[in-house]
């Protein structure tokens, strides 16, 4: 990934954190090794704040480069 600091994940569960996670959005992760560890993601949910999630409520994607912009814009 070319950008760590602004992986991309989209939710598909959401299981007891429907009201910070949407299911089928895409969320901006960070690198977190600790979290990692535990099989979870540290991902900036609808509050705005980053907080750890488990891993298998996200697959991680890689979008072309006009695409990520246009994504991440949405997402600042």
């Amino acid at each position: 990934m070319a950008n760590p600091s602004s992986a991309l994940a989209i939710c598909v569960k959401n299981d007891e954190y429907d009201a910070s996670l949407e299911l089928r959005k895409v969320y901006k992760f960070l690198p977190d090794a600790e979290a990692s560890k535990g099989d979870q993601l540290r991902v900036i949910d609808e509050s705005g704040e980053d907080y750890v999630y488990p891993k298998e409520f996200f697959v991680c994607i890689e979008l072309p480069q006009a695409a990520r912009r246009q994504v991440l814009a949405v997402l600042a």
